[in-house]
């Protein structure tokens, strides 16, 4: 049975000068935190999916269509410091991108006394880790392990009913379309296509660390035209392009699934966040390979962890 387990994640402390690996006994000594504001649609939603809503007095512009998240007020790594510090937070979840890109601002916090953690898992073996900390950092250690056996028991239940399918199918899977670019084989986005059943035809993909992305180009994505049964494409701010603009690509034409139309399109936020929600990817893309198999079986797996359609 496969199961999530304790790794480490990127995590950068107030106190730490870099983006290291860190294990639980590195976070803060005034863990939990009442005033969190959250920069990181992924941390709002997993703090949400832990019970910690009332702790969060900030979100990003993302969250703010997430359930319990009406009203609480938007904040973004381009604003001012000021407006930080007016609202008085004791911590600021952040993810390396940020921490990277705007350091004047993580050292404004800091210098103002408030706690600033980055956060982001690259791959699932990562989840549970990451989830542990978020319980810490919230107080909700309890309902964090709760989290992860539920994970664990769908991802498990899922896996048995994929070996039920005779006949798996063979999928390129696509990140970016306009720069030919695929997922790289540890990226969750196939971790949730190979859970569903999948077989991933860019197993080839180089990887690259801390980065679920990479080149594939035309060249080789044709070179295996006459093995993709389906091509998948991720839809969302990193990618827009449409279905249309995918099968009128030039020299798509000799692509199995081009030709027999079988090209899908699949949220982002179902297959790329480090959130329970990649067990609705992995359900939605079994739904897209195996209706038959996945539809209802697959309906009540979701229900048995708590999640809809």
């Amino acid at each position: 049975m496969s199961r999530i387990v304790g790794v480490g994640v990127v995590l950068l402390l107030s106190w730490c000068c870099c983006g290291a690996a860190a294990p639980d006994a590195a976070l803060p000594e005034h863990a939990p935190y009442q005033r969190i504001i959250s920069l990181y649609a992924a941390h709002t939603e997993n703090l949400m999916t832990l019970g910690a809503a009332e702790r969060l007095i900030g979100i990003d512009g993302q969250s703010k269509t997430l359930p319990g998240a009406a009203g609480k007020p938007i904040f973004s790594y381009h604003d001012d410091p000021e407006r930080f510090l007016a609202a008085q937070p004791d911590l600021v979840l952040i993810r390396p991108m940020i921490a990277r890109g705007y350091p004047q601002l993580v050292q404004r916090l800091e210098q103002s006394g408030i706690r600033v953690v980055s956060l982001q898992p690259t791959t699932v073996d990562q989840l549970a880790d990451y989830w542990r900390q978020l319980g810490r950092l919230c107080g909700q250690s309890a309902a964090a392990e709760a989290m992860i056996d539920r994970f664990n028991a769908a991802v498990d239940a899922f896996k048995a009913l994929s070996r039920t399918v005779a006949s798996p199918k063979r999928v390129y899977f696509e990140a970016i379309h306009s720069k030919m670019k695929t997922f790289t084989p540890q990226a969750m986005a196939i971790f949730a296509l190979e859970t569903a059943g999948g077989v991933n035809v860019a197993a080839d993909a180089p990887v690259r660390a801390n980065n679920n992305i990479a080149v594939y180009g035309k060249e080789r994505l044709l070179s295996h035209a006459a093995e993709i049964d389906v091509f998948l494409s991720q839809q969302g701010a990193m990618n827009q392009a449409s279905r249309e603009t995918i099968m009128a690509e030039p020299g798509f034409g000799v692509i199995r699934a081009i030709k027999h139309d079988q090209v899908f399109l699949v949220d982002e936020t179902l297959v790329s966040r480090p959130t329970l929600r990649l067990l609705q990817g992995i359900y939605h893309i079994g739904c897209l390979l195996y209706p038959q198999t996945y539809r209802a079986a697959g309906r009540r797996i979701l229900a048995d962890a708590g999640l809809p359609e």
